[in-house]
């Protein structure tokens, strides 16, 4: 390991084998990484307590192979069904899936929609670059409208899917969007949605200067940054605002916090009331 990581505080909870990182120059892969680490960090979880999972894309690497947890890289557009079943085998396992946009909301967007109807006990930390970044940069259900990819050169005629609002919509208990340039704000959806009871997401707009920044006029990293400052807009304004005015905006903050069944609990239920039926019952 390169001397520079021992001087990292959260190096403790990156593989060591992994480092450096694989990611592109820029990628806000690293800023997501940082975010999670500090977080399990501040709220003094035990790693051996974790159970990360991803499916496949850029995204699914800040999973596996760098943090140092139980992790499973699942197959695309799966990680919340492999999570899910860690998570009734394992009911006392904290379960986190990290994974992005195509591989969460597009491929595997059923599952998504259904584990937070269900809501089901496991946070999902969602990076949503707008593209399909390693399969060559082509257009995701989350290209903003008018952008450029690879498969739309002149431009994206298709309107964006609103994760965040979608999920809060399905019945998630707890629902954040920001972006890797609100890294503080960042970490502390990270932390309560690690603690709250029920389906969690964590929606994390990043950047991707070499596939989607490049085709947009935004080759350098810090000027997709800047554009997450100039165009993000906070939730409480954004719900005074005309659909028309945020075309285009990234809107911030907590979408809910609340209360509700939580799957896991309820099968339990389920499963006494079922053997106290049939005097299944251990004395």
């Amino acid at each position: 390991m390169p001397e520079i990581y021992s001087k990292y505080p959260m190096v403790k909870y990156l593989r060591k084998e992994a480092l450096p990182t694989a990611l592109c120059p820029g990628c806000g892969g690293g800023t997501v990484l940082n975010a999670f680490a500090n977080a399990v960090d501040q709220l003094k979880l035990d790693p051996r307590d974790l159970v990360v999972v991803s499916g496949i894309g850029c995204s699914a690497w800040i999973a596996s192979p760098y943090f140092l947890a139980d992790t499973l890289h699942t197959t695309h557009g799966r990680a919340i069904v492999f999570a899910t079943g860690v998570k009734v085998g394992l009911p006392d396992k904290k379960v986190v899936v990290i994974s992005g946009d195509g591989d969460l909301a597009s491929i595997g967007g059923n599952h998504l929609l259904h584990a937070a109807r269900r809501n089901i006990d496991i946070t999902v930390i969602l990076v949503n670059n707008f593209i399909y970044g390693m399969t060559g940069g082509q257009v995701a259900p989350t290209t903003p409208f008018g952008a450029k990819t690879t498969t739309t050169p002149y431009r994206n005629i298709e309107h964006p899917f609103q994760i965040s609002e979608t999920i809060a919509a399905a019945g998630a208990s707890y629902v954040a969007r920001w972006t890797t340039a609100h890294v503080y704000q960042l970490i502390e959806s990270i932390k309560k949605a690690l603690t709250v009871k029920g389906f969690s997401l964590v929606e994390v707009i990043s950047q991707c200067p070499v596939q989607f920044g490049r085709r947009n006029r935004m080759k350098e990293p810090a000027e997709m940054l800047r554009w997450f400052l100039k165009n993000s807009v906070p939730l409480a304004k954004a719900r005074k605002m005309k659909p028309e005015e945020l075309e285009g905006k990234f809107v911030i903050g907590e979408f809910v916090n609340r209360q509700r069944p939580e799957f896991i609990e309820e099968l339990n239920k389920l499963i006494n009331e079922v053997q106290e039926q049939f005097g299944l019952k251990e004395v």
